[in-house]
């Protein structure tokens, strides 16, 4: 989990520079395990957020309203009640745990200074949010725990508040170099493994981070450290969690060809290879990773039914093509069978009655033949049996061979479907698709009311990636079948640059000239975003051809996105998008 102890500290010290000494001004539950707290401070007003969902417990600061429901829940109105107007006095985390502890000072209805506590505890699906007074007497939970759901700990009105020790872990600030040596380094497991199950906040993600600065594989087995490996990996530790006490971090996103995969509030050495972004705030890094991994989680989800019919209908393509091509194979003996009925009418005069065989000179390359025989037939009728043989040979191989190219051709336009499907960022892309399903037969069109939805759809069109080269050259990517078309022979112009990955379904790239000689660089970094957005994505290095748009002609009939080049050069492309600078238009 990234949301790890070390990421938790970071929040709260954002959160006690920002929100400490303010009021809390508006209370919101706008889903049922969520809640969104408006906090007035320094003439300045800050969103908190606070999630207790299983899947994505969250807490940061965001400039975002949602919408609640009409009427507020219990748990909202207790809130309300209690903290409307009251005062954040401290944020503070307990020891290195996915705990958030905000104490607020408030006055009760006899005007009496009060303190409670708002208790977030992100663990997962554990994760809940609880209300407690100045007696760690719980007074509300978002979630209610009965015995009956945990045996650790019961969350409900009434219940004494108490952090469960059910990992038994260490604190790391107070962790000696014996401990360490004797109850971490003894674990019978693999090095990060045994850290952040022994020590508390540390994720897999940290544990790797501390093995990689002491120079350690985090994946080896804890019997192969030495000694002095283990003291040099302690003192990493050691330096590292000096930073956080210190409210030292770095908040940063670590991006594999564009796509977020890691965040963490310190640097991450292990992934020094890899492109990533510093941030001055770690709410800002919260956001932005998570709204671009719910874009892509969303449209993973609302895609599931077009990918269904598209692997469907690909599987079943290609197992036509398999039948076909031992068809094919099987028409490969038809010559033999005519040479056989031309031999037999020149020689079947040789053949006797009752003969199995015939042996004669292979007049088309003067080599002795045995031609089989039927016992009960002449050598004119075995010469027509063959005959007819080619001839019904002849016409499966003339008509097998047409519907391979149509088998052939259906298979390349749902790999280019199912590569479209791969890079659509939005429904607007999904709707495309969709259509073209639709008008390839691949899916039926649903009517409202008697009326086909066409006309809706067609008014909902996605637009091309456009992309900023190192040198100021503008690039244009097609997202699919319908959009490449349009890219290539609408948009594109003669002496505009076209690269496309060599062999594979992947999206039209389109270079904008303007007349203009281009350097090296931009055909490096067009041949790229070809490669990248390709299904050669994850190969090292992908062929690319690429052309002049001139040269790139559309066969009258062909399926959307398909094109013929007799022109073209050619060059090895890494699937990356470094150097390139995306614009949104």
């Amino acid at each position: 989990m990234a949301l790890d102890g070390i990421v938790i500290a970071n929040v709260v010290k954002e959160l006690n520079d920002t929100l400490t000494g303010g009021r809390i001004n508006k209370i919101a539950q706008p889903e049922k395990d969520e809640l969104l707290l408006t906090i007035k401070n320094r003439r300045e007003q800050y969103k908190l957020l606070i999630s207790a969902g299983a899947s994505l417990p969250l807490i940061y600061l965001t400039e975002d309203n949602k919408p609640s429901p009409m009427t507020a829940p219990n748990f909202c109105m207790l809130l309300r009640k209690h903290l409307n107007s009251a005062k954040i006095l401290s944020i503070t985390q307990p020891s290195l745990e996915r705990i958030v502890d905000i104490t607020i000072e408030h006055l009760n209805e006899l005007g009496d200074v009060c303190v409670k506590h708002l208790i977030v505890e992100l663990m997962g699906k554990h994760s809940n949010i609880i209300f407690i007074d100045d007696t760690m007497k719980i007074i509300d939970s978002i979630k209610h725990i009965s015995a009956l759901v945990s045996s650790v700990r019961e969350v409900l009105p009434g219940r004494k508040y108490f952090i469960p020790e059910t990992q038994h872990k260490h604190n790391p600030f107070e962790v000696t170099l014996p401990v360490f040596q004797n109850e971490v380094l003894t674990k019978p497991m693999k090095l990060n493994k045994a850290i952040y199950t022994s020590l508390t906040g540390f994720s897999p993600l940290i544990a790797n981070e501390l093995c990689h600065r002491a120079s350690l594989d985090g994946e080896q087995e804890t019997a192969s450290v030495r000694e002095s490996e283990g003291i040099h990996l302690f003192q990493n530790i050691k330096y590292f969690l000096e930073d956080i006490e210190h409210g030292d971090f770095a908040p940063n996103i670590v991006y594999d060809n564009g796509n977020p995969v890691e965040f963490s509030s310190t640097k991450l050495t292990c992934y020094e290879e890899k492109e990533s972004s510093t941030f001055s705030s770690i709410s800002q890094v919260l956001r932005e990773y998570y709204q671009m991994k719910d874009i892509v989680t969303r449209i993973r989800q609302k895609s599931t039914d077009l990918r269904k019919i598209v692997s469907t209908a690909l599987e079943r393509n290609r197992k036509k093509y398999d039948l076909q091509a031992k068809q094919l194979k099987d028409t490969e003996k038809r010559d033999k069978f005519k040479v056989y009925g031309e031999l037999l009418t020149t020689y079947g005069y040789e053949a006797k009655s009752g003969d199995n065989s015939l042996t004669c000179i292979n007049f088309y390359d003067d080599k002795e033949i045995t031609i089989p025989l039927e016992e009960t037939m002449t050598a004119m009728e075995n010469a027509k049996k063959y005959f007819d043989r080619y001839s019904k040979l002849k016409r499966t191989f003339e008509a097998v061979t047409i519907q391979m190219k149509e088998t052939q051709e259906e298979i390349e336009h749902l790999e280019s479907i199912s590569n479209a499907l791969d890079i659509a960022l939005s429904e607007e892309d999904l709707v495309s698709l969709k259509e073209e399903l639709i008008q390839y037969g691949y899916m039926k069109r649903k009517y409202t009311n008697g009326k086909s939805q066409k006309q809706k759809t067609a008014k909902i069109a996605s637009r091309p990636l456009h992309f900023l080269s190192s040198d100021g050259f503008h690039i244009y990517v097609g997202k699919n079948n319908f959009q490449n078309d349009e890219l290539t022979f609408k948009f594109a112009q003669g002496n505009d640059w076209w690269f496309h990955a060599k062999g594979i379904a992947g999206s039209h790239v389109v270079v904008k000239t303007n007349g203009e000689e281009l350097p090296d660089r931009v055909y490096e970094e067009a041949g790229q975003l070809a490669a990248y957005y390709s299904k050669g994505k994850d190969m090292d290095k992908v062929e690319i051809d690429y052309t002049e748009k001139k040269h790139v002609k559309k066969p009258n009939g062909s399926k959307p996105g398909f094109v013929v080049y007799y022109t073209n050069y050619s060059l090895m492309a890494r699937p990356v998008l470094t150097g390139l600078t995306q614009i949104s238009d």
